[in-house]
């Protein structure tokens, strides 16, 4: 539909005129609601929806998957380790020790769901065993289920006391902790103290049985992040060897700083100390360790954590915070970024910043991050410095949601709620599902994946809840708790509470400036005093950082002696102020003559102005399966590496016979180099970076490498290609040609070498795949034509006209047909590949 004003020659297309005026509304409506206090009542139904759409999420997991650790909400049944396609390192957080439910114990009572919440512990009390014949992640276990089985017992035992509920309670839960400490405790049967990354909960380390204690190194964090669980297991059950154990974890790390920067390295090995990864940052792998320091502190008086942990937040400040951004460096040469992108889990950085007092960057991270969030829906598993996805997963991780809470309680600015506000929106609107919620697989393409961590429980709900609650709406006083990086509560009370312990052996720390707030909570009044809008002064200088949401406004005045086209656009709901109603400036009268004319109506467009994003160009690879009985028609979409050998370099590619490595993960000795020497070998991804696994098997001889995505269900049609990178150190030793297949690809290739044991195959760009036809050529021809004239006269009229000319068509040529590419599963059939737009980023190295 148009409409023409034709006495001023003003044409403009009504649709679009609708169109900007509803942008108009509705972005003055968003930014007017950010800055707005809420409600009582808004807090209630925000509250009432949270509540609603826990019990969707809890309610799944016991109807469909309990007993099993997680639910998996798009097959609405529980993920039962050993009867899934193996994920790697992802399911070594899976124990068969109903990990969600003892995850989710606290949870319930904050949510004041205290008949359920006794129902729960007398399950996890009658059904969970903790002697399972399983190797898990000593992190991840300790974390989530010794923290929720702190955290249950912290609350039942409230409870208890209080004589209303859980008096048959004899506190089953803390001694499951305590069977569970002594199951973790051979991991830290090393020369430093550092513990081993995994451990079975039945046999161990040394035990032949145990299926581990053949690896080297472990993840700072990993490392750092056992003190709170640790120290108040001691301190609950008075059995002191769990706290020295995690007190000399973490000398070790502090005597391994960088001594000229005070940083830490992301890998450790554990033996001897030495790094393994010299990059230090605030993200996966380092983050909770200095996150650990500063909460033992609050939770257990010693000031020795204290003094740590401000020597490393100033050297964090100095190298790696760059306002608004948070970017790694080399600890050894901190003055240098050593890459282009950040990874989700700093998202809880900003809320550590508040305990500390630090609230100026706090809310200027925060807020970039709000802004990826409103970019792309959700915060991306990894994005670059110019918040272009890198990684475009997203596991419903709560960093985000955390910040957020810590900022609101800081500041009380309702801003806060309303971002709050905005999370739990998305939540519902782009991932839930019947069974729950499911993580995204690739926020760029909304698509889900079948699986729903059990944070998700743990954590988001809770931040979320006590967001949006007052104190005298929470069963218990939230001040006298610490939250541990599971969001477990745990009572500052245990500082108060003996334990014979061997206290830190490291030297005292060098002296540092202290100020008003190194010893005490921080004050706004004395921070900000007399500036109540403090954090929106701070916030606005970035409230457009991506691009998105400025406006652009332009003003049109509009000429007509009659009313029809006013009531028109009366009738589409828009209504225009007569100029001799509206006070107008100079500037405006100036540039408009006759203002005050009858019939003279100024319309204002305002259009959003948003960043058009150009993303990196991945070139498609292709898997081509050339031996009988494919013959080249046989070509799987694969994804390249920013390191190895450039195969756009080369002419042919790279042709050899393709052998599956053992260990299929590639992340240690290869055990069948000999079969391996001069051909390509199939590696899973997981358990190690991708550069690992690249330098283990060209170390066994191999003539290249075709790794394979574990997550199941994972295609090329539905997830962007993105090219693989290095483990932030030099790759320049790594000289195989390397790519990346996603999972169902990846069965394809796998089902040809089982059926045919002797499988060929070329690597290369898919451009250059045997058998490609060169593309058809179009001439594009641009002529303007007046409106209603003929084609052949040109002129400088209102109508551009575009011919788009087939080349092959003009000299009588046939196209031929397209390439078959091979997109399905194991049986599927082979289908015509269609052209995708590849535009994503390239990915980390390894799942966090």
């Amino acid at each position: 539909m148009r409409g023409c004003w034709r006495k001023t020659g003003l044409c403009f297309g009504t649709d679009m005129l609708l169109k900007a005026l509803l942008i108009t509304s509705l972005l003055s409506w968003v930014n007017c609601l950010e800055n707005q206090s809420m409600t009582p009542e808004e807090k209630a139904n925000i509250r009432n929806q949270i509540l609603e759409m826990f019990d969707h999420a809890y309610g799944s997991y016991m109807k469909y998957a309990y007993p099993a650790d997680e639910l998996m909400p798009l097959s609405c049944k529980g993920r039962v380790r050993g009867e899934e396609p193996n994920r790697g390192d992802i399911d070594d957080s899976l124990g068969k020790f109903s990990l969600t439910l003892i995850d989710t114990l606290d949870t319930l009572v904050v949510l004041n769901k205290l008949d359920e919440f006794d129902d729960a512990v007398k399950k996890a009390v009658r059904d969970v065993r903790l002697d399972n014949d399983v190797v898990v992640s000593v992190f991840e276990t300790n974390i989530r289920v010794l923290g929720g089985l702190l955290g249950g017992h912290v609350m039942a035992d409230l409870l208890r006391q209080r004589g209303e509920r859980m008096q048959w309670y004899r506190d089953e839960l803390l001694h499951m902790a305590v069977e569970l400490g002594h199951r973790l405790i051979p991991a830290f049967n090393t020369s430093s103290g550092l513990p081993y990354p995994k451990v079975n909960l039945r046999y161990g380390i040394l035990n032949p049985l145990s299926r581990t204690g053949t690896e080297s190194d472990t993840c700072t964090a990993c490392a750092g992040t056992m003190i709170l669980e640790f120290a108040a297991l001691s301190r609950l059950s008075g059995e002191s060897v769990f706290e020295e154990h995690a007190r000399k974890a973490l000398d070790v790390l502090w005597e391994r700083r960088q001594r000229g920067s005070d940083l830490v390295g992301t890998v450790i090995n554990i033996h001897n100390g030495e790094w393994v990864r010299k990059d230090s940052g605030v993200g996966a792998g380092i983050d909770s360790y200095y996150e650990y320091l500063m909460k033992a502190y609050i939770l257990l008086g010693d000031n020795t954590f204290l003094q740590r942990f401000n020597i490393h937040y100033s050297a964090i400040m100095k190298y790696i915070s760059q306002p608004p951004l948070l970017l790694n460096v080399h600890m050894h040469n901190p003055t240098v970024s050593v890459r282009s992108w950040m990874d989700s889990l700093l998202a809880f950085f900003p809320g550590l910043q508040v305990l500390t007092g630090d609230l100026k960057p706090a809310i200027e991270t925060h807020e970039m991050l709000y802004q990826v969030t409103k970019q792309h829906k959700f915060l991306p598993e990894a994005f670059t410095t110019e918040f272009r996805v890198h990684w475009g997963q997203h596991l419903l991780r709560p960093e985000f949601a955390e910040s957020t809470y810590y900022l609101f309680k800081a500041t009380g600015d309702p801003y806060y709620l309303r971002v709050g506000q905005s999370i739990v929106e998305k939540l519902n609107a782009f991932a839930r599902v019947p069974c729950g919620f499911a993580a995204v697989q690739d926020v760029r393409t909304g698509t889900h994946e079948d699986r729903m961590d059990s944070f998700f429980l743990a954590e988001m709900f809770k931040y979320l809840y006590l967001l949006f609650s007052e104190k005298s709406q929470l069963p218990i006083n939230m001040d006298n708790y610490i939250f541990t990086t599971e969001a477990h509560l745990l009572p500052v009370s245990l500082s108060t509470t003996q334990v014979t312990v061997q206290t830190n052996v490291t030297e005292a720390p060098v002296a540092h400036d202290e100020d008003l707030f190194t010893h005490s909570c921080p004050s706004t009044e004395t921070l900000f005093p007399n500036n109540p809008s403090f954090a929106k002064t701070i916030r606005d200088g970035y409230k457009y950082l991506t691009g998105v949401g400025r406006t652009l406004s332009i003003s049109l005045p509009l000429h007509d002696s009659g009313m029809e086209p006013v009531e028109f656009l009366k009738s589409m709901g828009i209504s225009l102020t007569p100029l001799n109603d509206f006070t107008l400036g100079d500037s405006i009268a100036q540039s408009v003559p006759n203002l005050t004319h009858k019939g003279v109506f100024r319309v204002k467009l305002v259009a959003e102005v948003s960043q058009t994003i150009e993303e990196e160009l991945v070139v498609p690879h292709a898997v081509q399966l050339i031996s009988p009985p494919f013959l080249g028609r046989t070509v799987l979409t694969a994804g390249p590496a920013k390191f190895g050998m450039d195969l756009t370099k080369q002419e042919h590619g790279v042709k050899g016979t393709i052998v599956k490595a053992s260990p299929y993960t590639a992340c240690g000795p290869i055990e069948n180099a000999a079969e391996v020497k001069g051909r390509i070998a199939l590696a899973l991804r997981g358990d190690c970076m991708f550069a690992a696994k690249a330098r283990w098997l060209q170390q066994a001889g191999a003539g290249g490498v075709i790794f394979i995505d574990h997550r199941e269900g994972s295609n090329s049609e539905e997830t962007p290609l993105f090219q693989m990178v290095g483990d932030g150190d030099s790759t320049e030793d790594i000289a195989l040609p390397l790519v990346f297949l996603f999972s169902r690809e990846g069965a394809v290739l796998t089902s040809a070498l089982e059926e045919h044991h002797n499988v060929d195959v070329l690597l290369l760009p898919k451009e250059r795949q045997l058998g490609q036809e060169n593309p058809v050529s179009m001439n594009i021809k641009l002529r303007l034509r007046e409106e209603g004239g003929s084609e052949d006269r040109a002129a400088p009229g209102a109508t551009l006209e575009l011919v788009l000319e087939d080349e092959e068509e003009l000299s009588g040529k046939q196209q031929s047909p397209h390439q078959q590419v091979c997109t399905q599963g194991r049986t599927g059939p082979c289908s015509t590949d269609s052209p995708q737009a590849l535009n994503s980023k390239p990915e980390p190295g390894t799942n966090p």
